[in-house]
């Protein structure tokens, strides 16, 4: 896999798990009874992208790690997949 490629993948696997992450731990301004002028009722109090941020990358990096780890230590790939299962 080259530095290109690998770079691909981590941002499609950090992409991802920012939209897992994103719901985790939000309260909106509805649920909380507070709410700010100009504000919708289902905007969240306090994001707190930053921490969001740090735990996605922390996810997809273990999660690259073991794409990294299957695909090219153990040469595993999708023409392996239909074999896995002994008999078939």
């Amino acid at each position: 896999m080259g530095i290109i490629s690998g770079l691909a993948i981590y941002f499609i696997i950090w992409w991802t798990a920012l939209f897992v992450i994103l719901p985790i731990g939000n309260q909106s301004q509805h649920e909380s009874g507070e709410r700010a002028l100009g504000t919708a009722d289902s905007a969240p109090i306090n994001a707190r992208m930053g921490f969001k941020f740090m735990l996605t990358t922390a996810l997809a990096t273990v999660v690259f790690v073991v794409f990294y780890v299957v695909t090219q230590v153990f040469g595993l790939g999708p023409d392996d997949f239909p074999h896995m299962i002994p008999g078939t």
